[in-house]
């Protein structure tokens, strides 16, 4: 039975509600971790920088172009980034709904509801550098919306932009098979399908090509971990997901993962597939969520073994088969309105923490206190007695971490201490002689202590490792002054 415009509207102007409110906190909210990369690459503080960002060395154009755009209309303001953020994630709930309406309408509101204020969504939405994975749902939502229609080439070619914003969508295409076993004949939607697959291997030889010319990547063959024991980990990890998904709590920007013993990682594997089986004649959606996982979650290495806002668009397939599993047995509509409630509250308080770096690092401490990066995250905005007490604790989990001894270099210098500093940015340099960043600490604690000559020095190298590298330069230029 379809339902009436009114009706129609209704559900959409819900839908907007839920998507926006539980993290419009995040308005007032700053810059996280990488989100301060963003500035440091000059494609997006140059004025023609637009055209630069779809070089062949950059994996998620689209995304760094909507970062140039955000650049150039309000600066380094977050409130507009937040906007972007927020807005994209609204559309790419509204663009879920249309496509569920087409295919299952009677989970299609309250699975797009889940969707949109979702705790799990809290990190995509809430971190301006996880923007990515947002807006290549939306392309990917906008993509299956017109396959549903028919309209399969403008579909391909709206699966195309949604790989541009990221590449962990390139399941799709095979999730699509997943829903529509058996495929109907039809010439036009196979070549299209084809088509889709070939840009899903197209883009796969993209990223690993500039991956493996991108010195210090945090994926591919700089990872430090094999595809295999990537592997073992995923298998945990996705029942990681999974709990959240249905018990949505123990958040954290920074989990604790470990590679575990092969008989687990295989077991956990083995699980997931018997559960997918298992669920197939009653719903393929658990199925469909596993395949849209693969991308990020399976024999591609990337150095964080998990991380909740890769479970974004995957969201979307559990949501719906909770929903179906809801339906199938019959729990009160009361129930679900309950628990969109509460899930609505905890992205709520999602949202606070991460309106806050030290709350949002303070957590992770808590929550992995055997990682290091935590800590030094954490050391940033805390009091510089309580950063070296947290840095004296990460350097007895890694003695031979250089940003250890960064972070700590730059927490005497800001006690003035520009001697202990300098000891603390040679010993990094030591560590990671190629690394562009602490040639310029080092400068910035010579330059202190009145080495005027071997600071300059340290800020040229710097720049003729990276030319790019805005502090080494400002700084040669108070140098210079």
């Amino acid at each position: 039975m379809r339902s009436s415009p009114r009706r129609l509207l209704l559900q959409r102007f819900l839908l907007l509600a839920a998507a926006l409110i539980p993290f419009c906190g995040s308005l007032g909210s700053g810059f996280h971790f990488d989100d301060y990369a963003i500035f440091q690459d000059a494609a997006i503080r140059a004025p023609h920088g637009w055209f630069a960002v779809w070089n062949l060395r950059q994996t998620r154009p689209l995304t760094y172009f909507s970062f140039w755009l955000n650049y150039h209309l309000n600066g380094q303001a977050a409130a507009g980034y937040h906007a972007f953020n927020l807005l994209f994630h609204a559309a790419a709930a509204l663009l879920l709904y249309e496509c569920l309406r087409r295919i299952a309408p009677s989970a299609a509101l309250f699975a797009s509801l889940l969707f949109a204020l979702h705790p799990l969504q809290s990190e995509p939405v809430n971190y301006i550098w996880a923007r990515s994975i947002v807006l290549a749902a939306l392309f990917t939502f906008a993509s299956w919306r017109d396959w549903l229609e028919g309209r399969v080439w403008r579909a391909t070619a709206l699966f195309a932009l949604a790989l541009l914003a990221k590449e962990e969508c390139a399941a799709f295409p095979l999730a699509l098979v997943c829903l529509e076993w058996p495929l109907p004949r039809n010439r036009s939607r196979d070549l299209a399908l084809t088509a889709m697959f070939v840009l899903s291997l197209l883009a796969a030889v993209h990223v690993l090509y500039a991956l493996a010319i991108t010195p210090g990547a945090p994926a591919g063959l700089h990872a430090g971990i094999t595809p295999f024991h990537y592997f073992l980990a995923q298998g945990p990890v996705i029942w990681r997901y999974l709990r959240l998904a249905v018990l949505p709590f123990g958040f954290t920007v920074d989990p604790e993962i470990t590679v575990p013993p092969a008989w687990l990682g295989i077991a956990a594997w083995f699980a997931l597939a018997a559960a997918a089986v298992l669920l197939w004649r009653y719903s393929r959606w658990f199925a469909v969520a596993l395949v849209l996982l693969l991308p990020s979650s399976s024999i591609f290495p990337a150095e964080d073994l998990a991380a909740d806002r890769r479970m974004y668009l995957a969201l979307a397939a559990v949501a719906v088969a909770a929903t179906q599993f809801a339906q199938r047995v019959k729990c009160p509509a009361w129930l679900g309105g309950v628990v969109l409630a509460l899930f609505a509250v905890v992205s709520v308080s999602r949202t606070s923490v991460w309106m806050s770096d030290e709350r949002l690092w303070r957590e992770a401490v808590a929550a992995s206190p055997d990682k290091v990066r935590p800590k030094v995250q954490l050391a940033r905005n805390v009091a510089p007695a309580e950063a070296l007490s947290l840095l004296a604790d990460a350097r007895r989990i890694a003695p031979n971490d250089p940003a250890i001894a960064t972070e700590t270099g730059k927490t005497l210098l800001c006690m003035g201490n520009a001697a202990a500093a300098l000891s603390e940015f040679g010993r990094a340099l030591a560590l990671d002689p190629r690394n562009p960043e602490y040639y310029n600490n080092r400068g910035v604690a010579l330059a202190a202590l009145g080495q005027r000559d071997a600071a300059r020095q340290d800020f040229e190298h710097a720049l003729q490792i990276a030319p790019d590298l805005m502090g080494a330069r400002q700084n040669l230029i108070r140098l210079e002054q």
